[in-house]
């Protein structure tokens, strides 16, 4: 079949607390270029592997793998608020091939998504709904979070559904690499108001909204002036993880632990769990048979962010 693999970081705070001029002008540029290639290749569907970041998932009730059969954006930071164009009928029959394929799963008929999965959508076709898209959400900063082998088992249900079909699959992880961003978590929350906010703050007040990347903002900062207690980048874990995606190193993968990777590259660094299903998607979608290719690579600490790019296509 034909296929096209993109993993991307994304940030909240482009646009907000940018790195010098340089930097941004690069990363556009790189932005553009891969728009073009999707352009080019015109995916019949997209299936793009995200995460949430308490915005559109709580703890209320939390899954580790959820499929949406129909999603909006929220319009968090700078993304687009409205919804997407997801295919009913495909992400019924994706889901049922996950479930059958002894993959726990949610799926939700009103998905709320926010700029972890609206920005590299909006990003690399230029709107949120200019192909038909099913957002396969991943938990990446609620524990308990699931191995980078079930994503993997994840992503290769997604891959081999995706054959059968026979459409022209464009296969999108969004997240990463390492980074440390402040988010909540209910083990050292002691605010009841806080959290009240992790259990359930669907539909926030704008005020809320504005609050919340207000603190997103005031962290970067810190961050770039070195007075922060958040976990640094990690350049070496980055590269490293990318260079074993790009090898489909599955039993070197598969041996990540959880532990291991908030140590050595920060709580959100569980975000490049999208990145592994989107890998294993490919990989099973073209039978193995694809390239890789690292496109970018750059520590960005004002966007708190090791800030990377992976492509790959059928052969």
């Amino acid at each position: 079949m034909q296929a096209r693999l993109q993993c991307l970081s994304h940030t909240p705070l482009k646009g907000y607390f940018d790195p010098e001029a340089a930097i941004v002008k690069e990363v556009a540029a790189l932005v553009g270029t891969l728009r073009a290639e999707v352009e080019a290749f015109d995916p019949e569907v997209i299936y793009l592997f995200w995460p949430d970041h308490l915005n559109g998932f709580f703890l209320e009730l939390m899954p580790q793998f959820c499929i949406g059969m129909a999603a909006e954006s929220v319009g968090d930071y700078q993304t687009s608020a409205g919804p997407l164009n997801v295919p009913r009928a495909l992400a019924e029959a994706c889901a049922q091939a996950v479930v059958d394929a002894g993959i726990d799963l949610g799926f939700s008929y009103r998905m709320q998504v926010d700029h972890g999965c609206a920005q590299p959508l909006e990003e690399l076709t230029g709107a949120l709904d200019r192909y038909p898209v099913v957002p396969i959400f991943i938990n990446s900063v609620a524990p308990p979070v699931v191995s980078f082998q079930r994503a993997r088992l994840l992503g290769e249900a997604v891959g081999r559904f995706a054959r059968a079909q026979g459409q022209r699959a464009l296969f999108i992880g969004s997240g990463g690499l390492s980074h440390n961003p402040p988010v909540p978590q209910l083990a050292t929350a002691t605010d009841p108001e806080v959290i009240a906010r992790l259990i359930n703050n669907r539909n926030p007040s704008p005020e809320a909204r504005a609050a919340r990347q207000a603190r997103t903002i005031a962290a970067a900062e810190a961050f770039t002036a070195g007075t922060s207690t958040l976990h640094p980048l990690n350049a070496e874990w980055d590269r490293r993880l990318m260079e074993q995606l790009a090898a489909h190193d599955w039993a070197v993968l598969d041996a990540y632990r959880n532990a291991d990777i908030t140590a050595d590259a920060g709580g959100s660094a569980h975000e490049a769990k999208t990145w592994v299903a989107a890998v294993a998607a490919m990989d099973a979608a073209c039978s193995g048979a694809w390239q890789a290719e690292e496109r970018y690579y750059r520590e960005i600490p004002e966007w708190i962010a090791g800030f990377g790019a992976l492509s790959g296509r059928s052969r």
